[in-house]
């Protein structure tokens, strides 16, 4: 945690940040990355972490800059409520400047108190279908967050909503490019075995996967595992 840079200097690690956060590399590290961002750029802020929601039900903690992220999220999950679910699911901003006496979550409340947390701080960093995330700042002490800290997170949070959005498609688009390679790999063994085109593997590999009700991926793995023809 640093003290506020001037205006023109946040301005340029908020740059520095955005375009760091658009390298290409494991959306691991780079949640890393925006939670450690979080903690530099907010004086407030003592721990940050996301929380990933899968189908409005799996909760998963990611890239906590201590072990009170996950510990709090894990808490969320149990209690079915609490700022960062808030945030993930239905709200772009949720704050809270006095868990002692926080009435939208009475229960979380209590059990943020206990762990030495009383204010904190969430913003919603995207939704889809099946997935929601929000980036979390946590505080020690009571209205441990200004406007220029909620203005100046918020704005790290943009950033970070377009990171995760681009590292998303990134690891997407490998999985994609794997695919087209097994499935590449198994209508070759087809074309070799039975001596057809192109165009006549792709079919029998597709009308395989409509017979056994199994994604074209999966038949392709199978066929590749099995190896080609054994020849006598």
């Amino acid at each position: 945690m640093t003290d506020p840079a001037d205006p023109e200097d946040l301005t340029r690690q908020m740059a520095q940040l955005a375009r760091g956060f658009f390298v290409p590399h494991d959306l691991d590290r780079t949640l890393r990355g925006v939670t450690a961002a979080a903690v530099a750029s907010v004086s407030g802020a003592d721990s940050a972490g996301i929380l990933v929601i899968e189908s409005k039900k799996t909760f998963a903690s990611h890239a906590g800059t201590s072990e009170l992220p996950e510990q709090l999220d894990g808490i969320q999950e149990k209690l079915g409520e609490g700022p960062c679910v808030e945030a993930a699911l239905n709200a772009m901003v949720v704050r809270s400047d006095d868990f002692r006496t926080e009435p939208r979550w009475p229960n979380f409340a209590r059990a943020a108190v206990d762990a030495g947390v009383h204010s904190s701080m969430s913003f919603q960093l995207y939704t889809q279908r099946d997935s929601m995330g929000a980036l979390n700042l946590f505080s020690f002490t009571p209205n441990g967050f200004g406007v220029e800290d909620e203005a100046i997170a918020e704005a790290l949070a943009a950033h970070a909503a377009m990171a995760l959005s681009a590292a998303r498609h990134h690891e997407q688009f490998r999985s994609a490019l794997a695919s087209r390679d097994i499935i590449g790999q198994a209508k070759g063994m087809i074309m070799e075995r039975f001596a057809v085109d192109a165009v006549r593997a792709f079919e029998m590999l597709a009308k395989l996967s409509q017979d056994s009700n199994t994604s074209l991926t999966v038949v392709a793995e199978k066929l590749v595992a099995l190896g080609p023809e054994r020849r006598s």
